[in-house]
C-alpha cells in the first residue's frame, strides 16, 4: 500500500498472465519529479474481503505491487496514519449504505490485494 499513489501497480506480466490486457495510458510523476508514461487496465481488486473495480499501472515486471488509495477508499478503507493502520470509513458519501466489517488488520501484517481480472 502506498498512501502517496492514486492508482494500484502490478507487475505488467502479472496481468497479463490473467487475461488483462492495456486499455489506456497515463502519465505519472515519479517521487524524484520524473513523469513517465504507463499503461493501465481496469481490474476487479479483492481488498480484505471487498471486492472494487478500479484502474491498474501495468508496472514493470520485478516492481513491487502498490495499492492505490482510490482501490482504498472503494472498499470503504482508510489508511489511520497515527497508527499505521486500516480503518473503516465512517461514511460513504456516494452510496446510502455503510460499510460493514468484522474488523481490519494491521497495515504493516503484510496484507495483500488480489487482482481479480476484468470487471
Amino acid at each position: 500500500m502506498d498512501t502517496g499513489a492514486f492508482d494500484s501497480l502490478v507487475p505488467g506480466p502479472w496481468l497479463e498472465s490473467i487475461g488483462l490486457t492495456p486499455r489506456g495510458s497515463r502519465v505519472y510523476e515519479l517521487a524524484d519529479g520524473t513523469e513517465i508514461r504507463f499503461d493501465i487496465t481496469v481490474a476487479e481488486l479483492e481488498i480484505m474481503g471487498e471486492i472494487v473495480g478500479g484502474a491498474v499501472v501495468f508496472g514493470e515486471p520485478h516492481t513491487q505491487p502498490l495499492l492505490g488509495v482510490t482501490a482504498l477508499e472503494s472498499a470503504g478503507l482508510e489508511v489511520d496514519p497515527v497508527n499505521r493502520e486500516l480503518r473503516e470509513v465512517a461514511e460513504r458519501s456516494a452510496l446510502s449504505y455503510r460499510y460493514q466489517s468484522t474488523g481490519l488488520r494491521n497495515a504493516d501484517s503484510g496484507d495483500q490485494f488480489q487482482v481479480l481480472g476484468a470487471p
